[in-house]
C-alpha cells in the first residue's frame, strides 16, 4: 500500500482539494459526500480505511472550495446544486485519467446522500471511466432523467429505517440500465448510526467494489 498525499485537482471552474491513497493492484474508489459534508466526514472516512483494508485505493475530496463551503453553510445554496456536483466529479475523472499512476486503474464512486446523484450523472456522463457505484442513503432520484443511462454496476444501500429515501431507491432502482441492487441494513437509519451498521455499509461496498473493479472491464 503507498502512503497517502494530499492533491488539488483543477476542474476548470475551481480547484478541489482531496486525499489520494492507491493500493497496488487494486481499484481506486473516489468519496462523493452528501449535502453538507467533506472530506473530513467519519462516516465516510471509516469506509474508505475499510475498502483500503479490502484492497481499494481511495480519494476523499471536497466537492466545494472553501469560500463555497463558508457560503453553503448559511445557505445550503450548493449542496443541492446537484449539475455543479456532477459537473465536479467529470473533472476529478478526467484529472485520475490523465495521470500515469491512475490513468489505467478501474475507478468506482462511493456516493452519500445528494452526492449519490452527482455520482450516478458522472457514471452516466462518463461510462468508460467509471466501472461501479455504490449509493449510501443516496438521493438517486435527484439523478431521475439520467438512471436509464448508467453503465456502471450500481449498488444501493439504504437503512431500514429510512423510510423515505428507501422508497425513492426501491423507485429508481427499475431506472438504472446496468447491474444493480438494492441491500436494506436492518435498523438503520439515514447516517447508519446504530451499532455494526456503517461496519455493514462497509462490507456491501467492498464486496461489490471487489466484484466489479477488475482490470480491463
Amino acid at each position: 500500500m503507498q502512503a497517502g498525499s494530499t492533491v488539488r485537482i483543477d476542474v476548470g471552474d475551481a480547484q478541489l482539494e482531496g486525499e489520494l491513497q492507491l493500493v497496488e493492484g487494486g481499484g481506486l474508489v473516489v468519496f462523493v459526500h452528501g449535502s453538507g459534508s467533506s472530506r473530513f466526514s467519519p462516516r465516510n472516512r471509516f469506509v474508505a480505511s475499510q475498502l483500503r483494508g479490502s484492497g481499494h485505493g481511495t480519494l476523499l475530496l471536497d466537492l466545494l472550495t472553501p469560500e463555497e463551503e463558508r457560503v453553503d453553510q448559511v445557505t445550503a445554496m450548493h449542496r443541492f446544486d446537484i449539475p455543479l456536483l456532477a459537473r465536479r466529479v467529470s473533472g476529478v475523472l478526467e484529472w485520475l485519467r490523465s495521470r500515469a499512476e491512475t490513468g489505467d486503474v478501474p475507478v468506482g464512486l462511493f456516493g452519500s446522500s445528494t452526492g449519490a446523484a452527482a455520482a450516478l450523472i458522472a457514471a452516466a456522463e462518463r461510462p468508460l471511466d467509471v466501472a461501479a457505484v455504490v449509493s449510501r442513503g443516496g438521493r438517486v432520484d435527484l439523478a431521475h432523467d439520467h438512471l436509464s443511462r448508467v453503465k456502471a454496476a450500481t449498488l444501493l444501500i439504504v437503512g431500514e429505517r429510512d423510510t423515505t429515501v428507501l422508497g425513492l431507491n426501491r423507485s429508481a432502482l427499475g431506472m438504472i440500465g446496468a447491474v444493480k441492487r438494492l441491500e436494506v441494513v436492518p435498523g438503520a437509519t439515514h447516517l447508519f448510526e446504530e451499532p455494526g451498521a456503517l461496519d455493514e455499509v462497509a462490507r456491501l461496498a467492498a464486496n461489490w467494489f471487489t466484484l466489479n473493479l477488475k482490470a480491463g472491464k
